[in-house]
């Protein structure tokens, strides 16, 4: 049975006691000057691979969480009034559907055969350039269901290498989304803590610890996208399921350093671009074994080491972790050209960094 917390009281989980905050009345949407669209990609088998595009108008939020939250780290602030250009989020985590016609399909990579060769030859084109994973280790669904499901496991890298071969494939400009633009698409107009309406069920919204368990999976698994509600601009998962690879580089003060080069008050389009370093990206959003308060919009994520401690290849992969099935990734893409476009991972495999501070 599923369990629906209210976030109108104090509850507790797991033994320990968590504050649950009133969440908002119903926002309103801003209208977009652009467009919801729907993506198709070609299949190896002929079949066409779809995911939706939503539009996202651009505006003005405050990025971060009030210093009375509970729950809140200190990273999460100084909050800083942030201004945002449109762009469109994908409705959904990236599946394994859409991410397997990257790694799967004419992949030089995959030396072995057996189910990860494609079942039909596909003529190169010039997306087929872009670097793509190597074999994993172990298999990289983890036991989790494969079709509909968020890909999982892979690196910050493999992700941006999704994007660029995504873009190359379409012709369109897709990428990360940065930490502001994924925490003003999560908050969608509201300022409680888990960006849901007054009264609402977070259960209602997201897959995490109290709900994601199963008879196989007694420690909880992914779900198929948009099985539970939207948010309030339409987008499906935005918290629990996996957490979601951001583009940022991870800084602890970065609220901080932002409030030092406003203009009108206001941090345009923040963002700290990702390094050749291996490790310190940001993840958000929680996922399916996370406490309800892992859930909250502002909490931050930093990748590090740890998440390969169990990959025994020397050199480690620079493509998928081990043992760590609670990250995926979204996609967005900008309206219009903006300092990001054609940006490309410069993570390499003999570059093991863990860290070289953000200028």
């Amino acid at each position: 049975m599923r369990h629906r917390i209210p976030l109108c009281a104090s509850f507790v989980l797991g033994g320990l006691m968590v504050a649950a905050a009133v969440g908002d009345p119903a926002p309103v949407k801003p209208t977009p000057t652009h467009q919801n669209y729907t993506e198709t990609l070609a299949a190896p088998d002929g079949s066409k691979v779809s995911f939706d595009m939503v539009a996202i108008q651009g505006g003005e939020f405050l990025m971060g969480s009030p210093a009375d939250e509970p729950d809140r780290k200190p990273d999460e602030g100084p909050q800083v009034k942030v201004k945002l250009k449109p762009f469109w989020m994908a409705k959904t985590e990236v599946s394994w559907d859409e991410f397997d016609l990257y790694f799967r399909l004419n992949n030089p990579a995959l030396q072995e055969g057996g189910d990860k060769e494609p079942k039909k030859e596909v003529k190169p084109d010039s997306a087929d350039a872009v670097s793509k994973p190597t074999m994993p280790y172990v298999d990289e669904t983890y036991g989790h269901e494969r079709e509909k499901h968020p890909a999982i496991c892979m690196t910050q890298h493999a992700a941006m290498k999704y994007c660029e071969w995504m873009s190359k494939k379409t012709g369109k400009t897709y990428r990360l989304p940065t930490e502001a633009e994924w925490e003003y698409a999560c908050r969608a107009g509201t300022t409680s803590p888990y960006g849901i309406p007054k009264d609402a069920n977070l259960g209602d919204y997201a897959w995490y610890k109290e709900n994601s368990k199963d008879e196989t999976h007694p420690r909880g698994t992914t779900n198929a996208g948009a099985q539970k509600k939207p948010n309030a601009w339409g987008l499906y998962d935005m918290q629990g399921n996996v957490m979601e690879w951001c583009l940022d580089h991870y800084v602890a003060d970065a609220y901080s350093r932002y409030a030092m080069n406003l203009k009108d008050g206001f941090a345009l389009s923040p963002v700290f671009k990702p390094t050749a370093n291996k490790w310190w990206h940001v993840a958000r959003g929680g996922h399916f074994k996370s406490e309800a308060k892992d859930l909250r919009v502002a909490a931050r994520v930093r990748s590090d080491k740890t998440w390969m401690r169990q990959d025994p290849q020397e050199p480690q992969s620079i493509w998928w972790l081990t043992t760590f099935d609670i990250i995926g990734f979204r996609i967005v893409r900008p309206v219009e050209d903006d300092e990001l476009k054609g940006i490309t991972s410069k993570v390499v495999k003999e570059n093991d960094q863990t860290f070289t501070p953000a200028k």
